[in-house]
């Protein structure tokens, strides 16, 4: 099914915002990327910051569904864990994740839009739950030693931002940062 013009403006949207970020992406640079008239772009998505949101919340429910998925693959906790890191590290360099939008969409970010922040802080928080609910499954099948379940959490999606960060960001990068993430994180929860 070919998509619509509202879903050629939104991927339009979504790759701009990703390589220019907010302030530089204008309704115009989205309207001729997609090759939709501009008219079209404000009758869909009104202004910019609601534009931006849906973005965002877009790549952000795909993530969610990428997560739950990985998850859903492991035998136990422990599994789901290491399953939900490599899903999680995958997307992020995924090019057609549209992974920037979601790094400037984020509430932790330096958006510059303040329309709609709660909404993106409560989007955003069912990913440290679901990693939280994986390390409470895993406590209890035993898979996973007996951890502070919510400062685990944070610490795996640290390592996850830290290593997506410098894998992005940096030049000195080592070529199996991925795998050596995640053995790091398999070594610090394995029962």
């Amino acid at each position: 099914m070919l998509p619509n013009k509202k879903e050629i403006l939104l991927q339009s949207a979504k790759e701009l915002f990703g390589q220019l970020g907010y302030a530089e992406t204008t309704f115009k640079k989205i309207s001729q990327r997609a090759g939709v008239a501009l008219g079209l772009l404000s009758h869909h998505y009104g202004n910019k910051e609601t534009l931006f949101l849906t973005a965002g919340l877009s790549v952000l429910s795909k993530f969610l569904e990428v997560l739950r998925e990985a998850c859903a693959e492991g035998a136990n906790g422990y599994e789901s864990v290491k399953n939900f890191c490599r899903a999680y590290l995958n997307f992020s360099i995924d090019p057609s994740s549209n992974w920037l939008v979601l790094v400037r969409c984020s509430p932790y970010s330096d958006m510059k839009t303040l329309a709609n922040r709660d909404i993106m802080f409560s989007e955003f928080a069912k990913v440290p739950q679901a990693l939280e609910r994986e390390i409470q499954r895993g406590i209890a099948d035993g898979s996973i030693r007996g951890l502070p379940v919510q400062d685990t959490a944070q610490i795996i999606l640290a390592l996850m931002v830290g290593a997506n960060r410098t894998r992005t960001l940096t030049p000195y990068a080592s070529p199996n940062l991925y795998e050596e993430v995640i053995a790091f994180i398999e070594r610090s929860i394995k029962a």
